[in-house]
């Protein structure tokens, strides 16, 4: 059974795109068929995994829109997952859906053409709550939220949660808040350890195994076009390594390892 992820956070810069690119290239390592799909008008999935979206023909804008069939859109990476691309042309995209009946479903209806081709699908929603958002949301079995370790950085963390509670009263019943990924995570301070305690104690969701570290790392992989995967060895693959088998062993029937487990 094909498993679908939801990456979602209307905040920008908490590094949705890099835990979908990571925890993609850290399942196709271990022999699972990854697609990939960026819901960001920005472009960002597309091009961090090495395709300039200024020079596509054809995106899942074309898809959603039923201009083109997903599988005459996807396209090959370096890192061994498969994308569905996005260019500046899904700006476009909000104002065409919302005139149609359905609208939340048209990702939902695409991804059943393909999604026997796959083992997990995982979707980058872009940073809002819109249509786009919606469509990720009620495509998906699952979602996670990744979240900042700063101050403020869970500021519409609980707008997030009633749209993913309205998401399963109306278009998917069956989604599953799975928790909350800690990104730019710093052990040596307090203050990561101290945001984390406050949104699990005011959101009541769980933050998974392990907390991602800050590390340069990310932004180089960006620039190069491919994920923190490539190159040398760096403690953000690692995290997003563990990240990615306490996700699988978790589909394969085990509890998710989540980080108050690990230092209690």
């Amino acid at each position: 059974m094909t498993r679908t992820l939801a990456i979602a956070n209307q905040k920008g810069g908490v590094a949705k795109t890099t835990t979908t690119a990571s925890v993609g290239a850290a399942l196709a390592e271990k022999d699972v068929s990854v697609l990939v799909v960026d819901l960001d008008p920005q472009g960002s999935l597309t091009f961090s995994l090495g395709h300039d979206p200024d020079q596509l023909s054809k995106s899942v804008h074309d898809v959603l829109i039923g201009a083109e069939d997903i599988a005459d859109v996807l396209l090959d990476t370096e890192d061994d997952v498969t994308l569905l691309p996005a260019t500046i042309d899904l700006a476009g995209a909000e104002a065409l859906l919302l005139m149609r009946p359905g609208r939340e479903y048209a990702l939902k209806r695409a991804l059943a053409e393909v999604a026997q081709d796959y083992d997990v699908i995982i979707i980058d929603c872009p940073p809002s709550l819109g249509v786009l958002t919606l469509n990720g949301l009620t495509a998906a079995d699952q979602v996670v939220v990744p979240l900042q370790c700063e101050t403020l950085a869970h500021r519409g963390v609980g707008q997030l949660l009633r749209t993913v509670t309205e998401v399963q009263q109306i278009t998917n019943p069956n989604l599953e808040m799975v928790g909350a990924v800690a990104t730019l995570f710093d052990a040596r301070t307090t203050h990561s350890r101290d945001v984390l305690a406050d949104v699990t104690d005011r959101y009541s969701i769980p933050v998974l195994a392990p907390p991602i570290p800050r590390t340069v790392r990310f932004a180089e992989a960006s620039a190069s076009g491919s994920s923190v995967m490539h190159g040398r060895k760096n403690k953000g693959a690692t995290a997003y390594r563990e990240l990615a088998d306490n996700l699988w062993e978790s589909w394969n029937g085990a509890d998710v390892r989540t980080y108050e487990l690990e230092v209690s």
